[in-house]
C-alpha cells in the first residue's frame, strides 16, 4: 500500500524538483524589486572604459587676427621685451623675444666682422601706425621728396597709392609683429654705396644665417619675374622669417581687405587690394 501511495505523489516530487532547478535569472525575475539580487558588472568593460582618455580641446591658434593687426600694447604683451638701447638709436623700441634673441646673436656676428647694425625702428601697433599714415594723408608729415600728399594728391586712390610707396596702411604693416626691424637708415642710397654698402653686402651674405630675410626686394616686371606688387624697395627693412612666415600664412588665410579701416583713407584699401598686393606682396624668399 505505501508503495502505491509512493507512486502516485511520485509525479508532484519530480515537478517541483524541477521548478527548483529553474535558471538563477528566471528566478531572480521572479522576486519582488527589493529582494532581486544584482547583476554581474564586467570589470574588464569598466577599466577600459576609464582607460578611454577624455577628447582633447583644439589647440589655440597661435596668433589671432588682432594680434595680426597690430591691436595691442607690446609694452603689455608677455611675447615683447624692450630692445637694449645699446642695440639701437634710442629708447623705446620693443620687439618679440625670439626675434630679439635672433637679432642680438646677428649684430654680435655682424660686428665681429667690423659692421655695425642699429635699429631705427621696430614693432608698431595699430596706434602708432595710424598716426604716421593720417600724418602724411593730411599733408602734416611730407612724403618723398617733400611733397604734401594732401594737396598734390585730393583723388583718395592716388593719393593712398603714394603713402603705400614707402608706408603701410593701419592695420597691414609687418612692422606690427614685432618680427621686423629698419637698420641704420631709411635711405637705400644710403646702402650703395661706402661703409653703407658694406653694412647690405653683409646682410645679404649672413642674413639668413640668423633667420632674417628683406621683404622688400628690388621689384621686376612680370617678365623678370620676382616681386612685381607692393612697396618701394626697402634696403634697411628685414623680417625675423621663423616667425613671420608664419604671420604672413595667417594672413593669406584669414585677412581680407574690409578688414582694414579705423583711419582716414581707408575705404581705399579695397579698391586697391591690400592684403594680396601688400601684405602678400613680398620677396619671394621671404615666403
Amino acid at each position: 500500500m505505501r508503495y502505491l501511495l509512493f507512486l502516485l505523489f511520485l509525479p508532484n516530487i519530480f515537478s517541483c524538483s524541477q521548478q527548483g532547478a529553474a535558471q538563477p535569472e528566471q528566478a531572480n525575475a521572479q522576486l519582488p524589486e527589493a529582494t532581486k539580487q544584482p547583476e554581474v558588472i564586467d570589470t574588464a568593460q569598466v577599466m577600459a572604459i576609464k582607460a578611454v582618455a577624455p577628447p582633447k580641446p583644439e589647440p589655440k591658434p597661435a596668433f589671432s587676427i588682432e594680434y595680426l593687426m597690430g591691436r595691442f600694447d607690446p609694452a603689455q604683451h608677455p611675447d615683447f621685451v624692450a630692445v637694449d638701447k645699446k642695440y639701437a638709436d634710442g629708447e623705446g623700441y620693443f620687439l618679440r623675444k625670439d626675434t630679439y634673441e635672433g637679432f642680438t646673436k646677428m649684430h654680435d656676428a655682424a660686428l665681429a666682422d667690423g659692421i655695425t647694425l642699429t635699429i631705427i625702428s621696430a614693432t608698431r601697433n595699430f596706434a602708432k601706425q595710424k598716426s604716421i599714415w593720417e600724418a602724411k594723408w593730411n599733408g602734416d608729415r611730407k612724403i618723398e621728396n617733400g611733397t604734401n600728399a594732401a594737396k598734390k594728391y585730393p583723388d583718395p586712390k592716388t593719393r593712398a597709392l603714394k603713402i603705400l610707396e614707402y608706408s603701410s596702411m593701419p592695420g597691414s604693416s609687418r612692422h606690427h609683429w614685432g618680427t621686423d626691424v629698419d637698420l641704420n637708415d631709411l635711405d637705400n642710397f644710403t646702402f650703395e654705396q661706402g661703409s653703407g654698402k658694406k653694412v647690405y653686402d653683409w646682410m645679404v651674405n649672413h642674413a639668413h644665417e640668423y633667420g632674417f630675410c628683406q621683404p622688400y626686394s628690388k621689384k621686376s616686371t612680370e617678365e623678370e619675374g620676382g616681386r612685381t606688387t607692393g612697396y618701394n624697395e626697402e634696403k634697411w627693412h628685414w623680417s625675423y622669417m621663423p616667425v613671420a612666415k608664419k604671420l604672413t600664412d595667417l594672413a593669406a588665410r584669414s585677412m581680407t581687405d574690409d578688414m582694414i579701416g579705423g583711419f582716414k583713407g581707408a575705404e581705399t584699401a579695397v579698391k586697391i587690394g591690400i592684403v594680396e598686393k601688400y601684405v602678400l606682396g613680398v620677396n619671394q624668399d621671404c615666403l
